[in-house]
This record gives structure tokens, C-alpha cells and sequence, in this order.
């Protein structure tokens, strides 16, 4: 039987498309490889992502007794949270007479780990 252990960050504000790229490069990895890696990316999305997988590995640690070591990612990914309009005056003013809103995207990360079989 497969143990999962899964945990997620909610509304972090970020668009769903800038965490993507880093998610995708984790995805499959051991944790501790992961994190690793998380470390040396440029990307801002690196440090909650990097962040959720921490907390979902010390959540089997501790919850579940699971070893860190055998612990890998097996699915990882980043779906849209709400979008925040700036109203009445967060925009620019198009062409034509138009107005063009700010909309600031948000993001939900989900990280789900798993044990090596052996």
C-alpha cells in the first residue's frame, strides 16, 4: 500500500504561469534533490514553493513516521486562484478611449509526496 502526504499553499500571490515553470522542474525529484535545486533558482516562485514541499516532508515526518530520504515528489501543480482587480483607478488608459485594468493574479500550490518502493 502507497502512502501520500500532500500539502498546499493557498492564494499566494503570484500568477499560476510564473510557478509553473518552476514546479515543472521539480516534479519527479527526491524531496531533498528538490529543495536543492529550489535553492539556486532565480525565480521568486522558488521560495514558496520550495517552502510547501519543506512542509509536506515534515508533515510525514512527523505525522506518519515516513523517512525523508525515501520521500519523492510525485505530483506538483499550480492552479488559479481569485484575481484582485484594482478599482476604480488601478489601470492605464488605452487607445480609443479604452481602460485597460490591473489585474493581479493569485495562485494555488499543490504539493503531493511519496515513498520509494522497495
Amino acid at each position: 500500500m502507497e502512502f501520500t502526504y500532500r500539502a498546499q499553499a493557498k492564494y499566494v500571490p503570484m500568477s499560476p504561469r510564473k510557478v509553473r515553470l518552476v514546479v515543472d522542474a521539480v516534479r519527479g525529484l527526491d524531496v531533498n534533490q528538490a529543495l536543492n535545486m529550489l535553492r539556486f533558482m532565480p525565480q521568486a516562485a522558488a521560495a514558496p514553493v520550495s517552502k510547501l514541499i519543506k512542509s509536506a516532508a515534515a508533515n510525514a515526518e512527523e505525522n506518519f513516521g515516513a523517512e525523508r530520504e525515501n520521500l519523492f515528489v510525485s505530483q506538483i501543480f499550480a492552479d488559479e486562484g481569485p484575481r484582485h482587480r484594482l478599482a476604480p483607478y488601478g489601470g492605464r488608459f488605452g487607445g480609443r478611449g479604452r481602460f485597460k485594468p490591473i489585474i493581479k493574479r493569485s495562485s494555488h500550490i499543490t504539493v503531493v509526496l511519496s515513498e520509494h518502493e522497495e
